[in-house]
């Protein structure tokens, strides 16, 4: 797989004069809002990108909507504002983190945030079944331990997709899975210098389609291509952003 592109804009990025803390705010903003309507639609939450810009930014009720995904939308803001605190701290990927990542995701379900499952699940959709409760732990903290050994023997991207890719295949929480799981996938790319990534509603196929082709065959090859193409569209959209605004 070759990373050229992403390296090279990456590079070119570091080189730009940055904005100001007022636009900086502004695409912060814009892109929690979109990154939460997103992440939440695909998991089946009904509110509209602009309901969502609402409810986060004016906190008002949709009267139609359910409260479980006002409070889906609400929890995501939160998960990924503390996501970007430990991105400025530079800390270490922990089951810890993972948890408490997973506590603000699901703030609607008190008996079940930040708390491994306790019962088998299904994948509705998949032919994959995730792992009997009792090998969560195991399997997690494995996972924990492969990652931090990976990410130091191949491009981020590729570390990522793997790390991705296993969470969801473990489906560690009861619910709530998804969410957590692109929350952390940001975090490391922002860790990394990169920036984080919006996978959109409307791609859902081609992300299931990800996780299928891991099924298969164990290789994240399939996710690593498609966060790369992410990864490349933002790093192309913020750089002509910082462009124009200096011209």
């Amino acid at each position: 797989m070759d990373f050229t592109q992403i390296n090279n804009l990456s590079a070119k990025l570091k080189t730009l004069r940055p904005l100001n803390a007022g636009e900086l705010k502004r695409l912060h903003d814009e892109f929690i809002i979109d990154n939460t309507y997103n992440s939440n639609a695909i998991e089946g939450n009904t509110l509209t990108l602009r309901e969502t810009a609402l409810v986060l930014q004016e906190g008002i009720t949709i009267a139609e909507k359910p409260l479980k995904d006002h409070l889906e939308a609400i929890g995501h803001k939160d998960a990924f504002q503390y996501v970007l605190q430990l991105v400025d701290k530079n800390e270490l990927l922990s089951e810890h983190i993972i948890k408490d990542i997973h506590a603000l995701v699901l703030m609607n379900d008190a008996a079940n945030r930040g708390v491994y499952r306790r019962l088998p699940v299904r994948i509705l959709g998949s032919e994959h079944t995730p792992p009997q409760p009792y090998l969560v732990p195991v399997q997690m903290e494995q996972l924990v331990a492969d990652y931090t050994a990976m990410k130091d023997n191949c491009h981020i991207i590729e570390a990522v997709a793997e790390l991705h890719a296993r969470f969801e295949t473990i489906h560690p929480f009861i619910d709530g899975n998804g969410r957590t799981g692109r929350l952390m996938l940001n975090f490391e790319l922002m860790k990394a210098g990169l920036l984080p990534v919006n996978i959109k509603f409307t791609d859902r196929y081609k992300y299931y389609a990800a996780f299928d082709a891991y099924h298969k065959d164990g290789n994240a090859h399939v996710m690593a291509e498609l966060i790369m193409k992410y990864e490349t569209e933002e790093l192309e959209h913020y750089i002509a952003i910082i462009e124009d605004s200096h011209a």
